[in-house]
């Protein structure tokens, strides 16, 4: 097909691919001859596209392809160890948070190996007859401070991963939506709503109804729909009755003559 001089004394040939699925690749030979020699040698042989070539599309890693939906039964979805939506679930270093019910002596490492020795600690109480008086209520010992403090949990939420799903939230079920616009009043009075935990309850809930579109959704408190609880008895909004004087418009009066 063609040649292409790659340097001094180092030539490629080209060759066109006849395999079937190959349509505009070619093959490429590339030969050289070393100075002050008559023998050729054989560099490489490789198969090329050309500029008509059907080629694959530029690969784009999983993690840039992936979209909210496409992960299915079975799939499963490894998080990056430095993912801005998590951070730790204990922040500290060396000591506990302000004004917290630990012990400065107590380090995170210390403090897990505690939980776990308390649990095994409750296991055996709780197998134990109920006539010996054995402690069950874990309330105010550290396996209950731990889980307070998510170190039951590699990591939580960081402040960005709140906002990225408040905004991903609102922006579907949220007070622009067309839905909302139309709808009696907001989820904020609505028997059906399941206020959400921690700071965002401030903000959003669950929708428990399960004629709504948004059932078993998180919506924004500014969010509604026509399935709201009280929209049966909620009184229409009284419509004005006609002006009886119309004084937005014009009067057309004839003119009279001159000598009138």
């Amino acid at each position: 097909m063609a040649v292409v001089s790659e340097g001094d004394r180092v030539v490629t040939h080209l060759f066109e691919c006849k395999e079937m699925g190959y349509r505009g690749w070619r093959w490429a030979v590339t030969v050289a001859r070393a100075s002050r020699s008559k023998l050729v040698t054989l560099d490489e042989t490789v198969l090329l596209p050309g500029p008509d070539s059907l080629q694959a599309p530029e690969w784009v890693p999983w993690s840039d392809r992936l979209r909210p939906g496409d992960m299915g039964p079975g799939d499963l979805l490894p998080t990056e160890a430095e993912d801005l939506r998590l951070e730790p679930g204990y922040s500290g270093e060396d000591a506990p948070p302000p004004n917290s019910a630990v012990p400065d002596a107590v380090t995170p490492g210390a403090l897990a190996e505690l939980v776990e020795a308390e649990d095994a600690e409750e296991t055996d109480l709780g197998a134990a007859p109920a006539d010996e008086g054995a402690p069950l209520s874990v309330r105010g010992t550290i396996a209950a401070v731990a889980e307070e403090l998510g170190m039951r949990r590699a990591r939580v939420l960081s402040r960005y991963g709140l906002h990225i799903a408040a905004d991903r939230w609102d922006e579907a079920f949220g007070a622009k939506t067309p839905m909302a616009q139309a709808a009696p009043a907001p989820c904020v009075s609505c028997g059906f709503l399941l206020p959400l935990a921690g700071s965002l309850r401030q903000a959003f809930g669950v929708c428990a109804n399960e004629f709504s579109p948004a059932d078993g959704r998180v919506v924004s408190l500014a969010y509604g729909c026509g399935g709201h609880s009280e929209a049966a008895v909620m009184p229409t909004p009284p419509r004005p009755a006609p002006h009886v004087l119309d004084e937005l418009g014009a009067d057309a009066f004839p003119l009279g003559s001159a000598e009138n």
